[in-house]
This record gives C-alpha cells, sequence and structure tokens, in this order.
C-alpha cells in the first residue's frame, strides 16, 4: 500500500531561534519517497517553517487520514506555554509569551494519530528544548501517543546565542540518500553514532518501538479499515464498559474509550452520534473538576463543534446545538468567536424545517 511522508520542520524568527530546522529539508528532499517512507511508493508532505497551528493541524490530519504507514519527519524546538506548562512545537512566530496561540501543541500530533492502526506511523524526531522545556522533560516523558513507534532524540538548550544544527535528523537524511531504509533500530543508532561523532552528546534519546501485538486498538482499527464500523463500536463500548466498572465513570481510562467511540461515529459518517458523545465527555471532565482550559476539555470541545457543524438534519442540529452553546460558554477555546458562531447558526436553523 502506498505510503505518506510529512516532513515538518519548524523554528521561531528571529532570537527566540534555538535550531536552524528548516536547513535539514535539502537534505531530506533529495532522499527518494520510497525510502523516506519504507513502501513502494509514497506522497511526501513539506512544511517549512509554518505560521500558524491550524495549518499544520489541517496538513496534519490529512495525513494521518491516508491509509498504508504514514512517517513524520518532526524537526524544531519544544517550548512550554506559561498557563498550563504542556509542550508546544515553537512555529515561526512563536515567541515564549506566546506559546499558547502560536505554536502546535504536541498533544494535537498524539490526538490525530491515535486511531491510526498499531505499527502504521513512526515519527522520528530531531528536538531542541529550551532551559525551561528541558527541565520539564527531567520529569515528565513527551508524549507522542501509544499506537506509535518514536526515535530520535531531544537536544538540550545550546550555547546562548548559538543557534544548533538539527545533527540527528541531518544523519538520519545523509545515511537514507544511500538508497537503503535499514530497519528502524538499527537507522536510529546509526543515526546516534553520526551526531555523536560529529558534534555534542545528542541529548535525550527516545526509542519506542510501538505498541505489543495485543493493545486493543489494533482489532478496533482493523474493524474500521475493513468498514465494520458496528464491529468497531462494540469493541470499544465493551473496553468502556470493563473501564468504568473498574475504574469509575469519570475515570481517565473510561473517558479514553468514551473518545475513540466519538471518533469512530465520526468515521462512520454520523456526526450526531460523535457530537453528542464529544459533548458528554468535555462535561464529564469539567464535573469531574479539570480546568476549561485543559487541553483534554478544550479537545472534546473544538471536536464537539467540528461535529456538529457536519450535522444536515436542521431538528438534530438544534437539539445539539443548544447543548454546544452552553458548553462553549464554559468554554470558548482557543480560536476567538467560537460561541458567537454557535448562536448565528442556531439562529439560522430556527428558520429551516
Amino acid at each position: 500500500m502506498p505510503g505518506t511522508v510529512l516532513l515538518l520542520a519548524a523554528s521561531p524568527v528571529g532570537k527566540g531561534r534555538l535550531v536552524d530546522a528548516a536547513s535539514v529539508l535539502p537534505v531530506l528532499a533529495a532522499v527518494p519517497p520510497s525510502v523516506l517512507s519504507g513502501a513502494d511508493t509514497a506522497t511526501v508532505i513539506e512544511l517549512a517553517d509554518p505560521l500558524e497551528p491550524q495549518a499544520v493541524l489541517t496538513r496534519l490530519r490529512a495525513a494521518a487520514a491516508a491509509p498504508g504507514p504514514l512517517t513524520v519527519y518532526v524537526t524544531g524546538q519544544l517550548q512550554l506555554d506559561r498557563r498550563q506548562r504542556l509542550p508546544h512545537l515553537a512555529l515561526a512566530r512563536t515567541t515564549p509569551a506566546t506559546v499558547r496561540y502560536t505554536a502546535l501543541p504536541w498533544q494535537w500530533i498524539r490526538e490525530e494519530l491515535r486511531l491510526r492502526p498499531p505499527g502504521a506511523t513512526t515519527l522520528l524526531l530531531d528536538l531542541h528544548a529550551d532551559q525551561e522545556m528541558w527541565e520539564w522533560l527531567g520529569a515528565h516523558p513527551l508524549d507522542s501517543g501509544r499506537n506509535n513507534a518514536v526515535y530520535g532524540r531531544i537536544a538540550p538548550p545550546p550555547a546562548r546565542r548559538a543557534v544548533a544544527a538539527p545533527g540527528y535528523m541531518k544523519s538520519l537524511a545523509t545515511i537514507l540518500r544511500s538508497g537503503h531504509r535499514p530497519p528502524l533500530d538499527q537507522l536510529h543508532q546509526l543515526a546516534l553514532a553520526r551526531t555523536a561523532a560529529e558534534g555534542p552528546p545528542p541529548g535525550l534519546v527516545l526509542t519506542a518501538p510501538g505498541p505489543v501485538p495485543s493493545d486493543p486498538h489494533a482489532a478496533i482499527a482493523a474493524a474500521v479499515q475493513a468498514g465494520r464500523h458496528a464491529d468497531a463500536d462494540a469493541l470499544a463500548a465493551h473496553h468502556e464498559r470493563a473501564a468504568r466498572q473498574a475504574y469509575g465513570t469519570a475515570s481517565e481510562e473510561a473517558l479514553h474509550w468514551a473518545e475513540v467511540r466519538a471518533d469512530l461515529a465520526m468515521l462512520a459518517g454520523d456526526p450526531v452520534r460523535s457530537c453528542r458523545t464529544w459533548l458528554t465527555v468535555a462535561t464529564a471532565r469539567l464535573n469531574a473538576g479539570q480546568a476549561p482550559d485543559a487541553p483534554a476539555v478544550e479537545a472534546a470541545a473544538d471536536r464537539a463543534h467540528h461535529q456538529w457543524g457536519r450535522i444536515r438534519d436542521p431538528a438534530r442540529a438544534r437539539e445539539l446545538g443548544g447543548a454546544l452553546a452552553e458548553l462553549r460558554v464554559r468554554v470558548p477555546g482557543r480560536r476567538a468567536g467560537a460561541l458567537d458562531h454557535v448562536r448565528r447558526e442556531l439562529s439560522r436553523l430556527q428558520t429551516q424545517v
């Protein structure tokens, strides 16, 4: 099956830049797409110093929806937002004071890839951290998703006023330009050795070969790919019931499976069920004491809003629109005007039969 490759190189313009991320793209672009992906043929998507997190999310979402193997090469720098202290990939306009609004939340990468079949997604990362981010990483692992193979490194802050080179990614690209792609663990070790030989130590090494075959997400993803949407939902519902019984209705385990079912409804073309489930998840998180701007709460509200916009039955849209408006009062989200949008659409729907 054809593969997909996403090349993402991003770092701020100006004095906040820690790494010259885009400098690696010409080297990667010289590698044949089939070698970049490990598939016979592949589509390559390149993002060089993007400006807007929503634009990156759109391309990432499209890549994640493609069938076949997906390989994501990410070069750039990680920074914490000052409010929630969560990792973001800095983009061209990012400054320490604007991380929350101008950088790409790392959680978005994890969320967009989470329903892909286990073993079908590989992340190859060459990331640099500022001092605050480096200290955060001492106590928190970078969560890139349970279904994905992850290889790479996170480098510590470079010397003051220095802009580092993406040595690990350039080593990967140089090895792959030979036209041969060794197994990922071997490719990773070769790149690490080359990086260490040509510069400072690689920093924090990332090595996660992927999920075990018994992961229930594999069976669910296989059912979706085969078009057996009812079977996929039944499997997820079984795990949701088990999680509720074992950990409680508002537990992360139970809410995870509710989120999986919301995504499955979306994939099955049922925006009503998907929207209703996301509304339930967002409300459950709020009632459990999570903050309105917590990433999981905002994500649930945004996904409910997105699915609501796809509902074509005016009566159903009016029914769920009222609940969405109430939620948006509590969870306005990052994009300005979300509540106003719901209210305008509800006014328009009042005139439809």
